[in-house]
């Protein structure tokens, strides 16, 4: 009996520990959505989360292995668009129409978390590193899109230019919030554009 009772209080007391693990880690993804990292301080992440800052360190040794966490969850619950799904379509114009279509809506999904890390990239070292895999993704899909486009020499670099722009977020952020277009719109300049530089 009594190691059934131990057992069965090691067993609630891991499971309070991954619940208060995972107030903190969800307290500094929305801190990191709403303020950003630059402006995100562990004493605020404790405050949100309803612990002390020692209890933070914890569970997080330092600010880095608490933005991995971060990181982690925020992209598991917002994945961007496969792109192993956009290279199965064989006409390029048609793939580029559906990457448009499908980042548009990641975009808007994660406005404004992208908003704050690519603020934040320059001035936070660890965002910096972290968000190297980040625009890794964005060098892969603008291969993807210019596959089986027969190209050469100056064209293909205008067009892999072209790719390279009309996927960015800064891109869709300036004709779509700042220019007022809606995503059609915005998507089929893109594609124009890209036609154009072939």
């Amino acid at each position: 009996m009594a190691d059934e009772t131990r057992s069965y209080r090691m067993r609630r007391r891991a499971e309070s520990q991954q619940q208060t693990r995972k107030r903190i880690t969800e307290s500094a993804v929305e801190l990191h959505g709403s303020l950003g990292p630059s402006r995100t301080t562990m004493s605020a992440v404790a405050a949100h989360a309803g612990v002390r800052r020692s209890t933070i360190y914890r569970h997080f040794p330092d600010e880095a292995a608490l933005f991995d966490a971060c990181t982690a969850h925020w992209s598991a619950a917002n994945p961007p668009p496969d792109l192993d799904s956009w290279s199965v379509i064989e006409s390029p114009d048609e793939r580029l129409g559906v990457a448009l279509s499908d980042l548009h809506a990641f975009y808007r999904q994660t406005e404004p978390m992208l908003e704050n890390l690519f603020r934040d990239e320059s001035t936070v070292p660890i965002v910096r590193e972290r968000f190297a895999a980040f625009r890794g993704y964005f060098v892969a899909a603008r291969e993807v899109l210019l596959a089986g486009r027969p190209l050469r020499g100056a064209a293909r670099r205008r067009t892999e230019a072209a790719l390279g722009h009309v996927i960015a977020f800064s891109t869709w952020k300036s004709l779509v919030r700042e220019e007022g277009l809606d995503d059609a719109d915005a998507a089929a300049l893109f594609r124009a554009m890209v036609a154009a530089a072939g």
